[in-house]
């Protein structure tokens, strides 16, 4: 879990137009999204631990941004009322909207190409049913918050369709979407252990229209499966959550290629961001950066300035609501 221990770690928002029925619906997407913030707001993703969730939230608006993306693994199995009226009061209090929800666990995550198959996502048999309440109860969770958005890594799908554990998967995030939909929500697949195309397949065989993705532009470099500016390609109609993070291919076939600073790595964050507006994106870019410290908050305030900057270039963007 160590990569997920994000800066120690929504304005509850009523859905005045429930996503739900626009997907169903097909209508256009809004001008704002479902939390209420313009498209391409720039935000953070933090990990609130358990009895320090202001210190990640209070640097959400320190570093002059309005939205987080929330990764709540520390709470699971405490989903409480009580939880969600405190979060919402530190939400409210630093005026940051949460866009997003997600969990891994429970259970040991190895994130690598050896242990990682068998140990990430709702594809490992040993771990399916813990991780897909942890999912339900954070859906529940969210709901109390106004988070239009549920997350998670599925794990590493198998490309070939006939395989068992890809018949499992299908049902398995079949479930999680109709559940989450139950709490007028998506359902995010976010990007990295399986190839845009595999992914594209699973949205079309699980046949729901609540099921989206969430890119994570660096995953698809991490983890050797594509380029993030091609699977906008791919995917892109799919899509309702980012994580802004830069990375390098994999050399060593055992490991991870390395994420970096945004503008250091291999993203083309102007091609992504540009794809994603003639598509009508309206979620939020979450900033994530993999390390811990102090090191970590100057390198987000650096990569805030060069999304600003990167931002600034794309035609025809709302700014209502700023970056």
């Amino acid at each position: 879990m160590d990569r997920r221990k994000f800066l120690g770690a929504g304005i509850s928002t009523a859905l005045c137009a429930s996503p739900i029925g626009r997907a169903l619906s097909k209508s256009p997407e809004p001008a704002v999204n479902e939390s209420g913030v313009a498209p391409m707001t720039l935000g953070l993703l933090i990990a609130p631990e358990r009895g320090a969730a202001e210190t990640p939230i209070s640097r959400v608006k320190e570093l002059g941004l309005s939205t987080c993306f929330l990764s709540l693994d520390d709470f699971i199995g405490e989903f409480t009322t009580k939880l969600a009226e405190d979060l919402r009061g530190l939400l409210h209090k630093y005026e940051v909207t949460p866009t997003a929800a997600e969990v891994v666990g429970p259970g040991r995550l190895v994130w690598d190409f050896i242990e990682g198959p068998s140990t990430i996502g709702i594809v490992p048999r040993a771990t399916r049913e813990a991780r897909m309440n942890a999912l339900k109860q954070t859906s529940d969770f969210a709901k109390m918050l106004g988070i239009p958005n549920i997350q998670t890594h599925c794990g590493f799908i198998p490309e070939n369709p006939s395989e068992p554990s890809y018949q499992e998967a299908v049902a398995a995030i079949r479930e999680l979407t109709d559940y989450c939909a139950g709490n007028g929500q998506f359902f995010l697949m976010e990007t990295g252990q399986e190839t845009p195309t595999t992914v594209s397949r699973m949205i079309k065989d699980v046949g729901r229209p609540t099921l989206g993705v969430g890119l994570d532009t660096a995953n698809l470099i991490l983890y050797g499966k594509a380029n993030p500016v091609d699977a906008v390609d791919i995917l892109g109609p799919h899509i309702r959550s980012v994580h802004a993070k830069d990375g390098r291919w994999p050399t060593d076939p055992d490991q991870l290629g390395e994420e970096v600073v945004i503008g250091e790595g291999l993203v083309d964050f102007k091609q992504v961001f540009t794809k994603l507006q003639r598509l009508g994106y309206s979620g939020a870019i979450s900033i994530e950066r993999e390390i811990l410290g102090p090191q970590q908050i100057e390198d987000v305030r650096k990569e805030k300035n060069y999304l600003e900057r990167i931002l600034g270039q794309i035609p025809n963007r709302p700014t209502k609501g700023g970056v």
